[in-house]
């Protein structure tokens, strides 16, 4: 059985903001933009670059209740995981946005890794394997 992961929602509290956030700064592409009437809502994918398999949903809180969890999706654990084949160059990119640092480059059993604060407080992990 063939089932990869290959869209996660994030939630966040303007879509033009997010957008900003992910296709102007980090460089991710947009891959739709569907308006869906009866929720008021847009379809908004974006997709890392690379190897086209990793998408994220900016869903637009359309609650009080879910606008709650925009600045704490991962109840503080790291959220998602970005994987580099280069990790200094995006390191460098990430320094260049820049994007907060929370824990400076560290070497790790599995590899290097640094964690960013993301548009919403959540952190974000760079890391090459190896």
């Amino acid at each position: 059985m063939n089932q990869p992961i290959s869209l996660v929602a994030v939630v966040v509290r303007n879509y033009d903001y997010a957008i900003i956030f992910y296709v102007e700064k980090l460089g991710f592409e947009s891959v739709n933009n569907i308006y869906q009437a009866e929720q008021e809502n847009s379809w908004f994918v974006v997709r890392s670059r690379g190897d086209g398999h990793s998408s994220v949903l900016l869903a637009k809180a359309s609650s009080l209740h879910q606008e709650t969890y925009v600045d704490d999706q991962s109840g503080g654990r790291i959220f998602p995981f970005v994987q580099t084949d280069n990790f200094d160059r995006d390191y460098v990119a990430y320094l260049d946005i820049d994007a907060k640092i929370i824990r400076s480059l560290k070497l790790a059993l599995y590899g290097i890794f640094a964690v960013f604060d993301n548009l919403y407080n959540n952190l974000r992990d760079l890391v090459q394997f190896g």
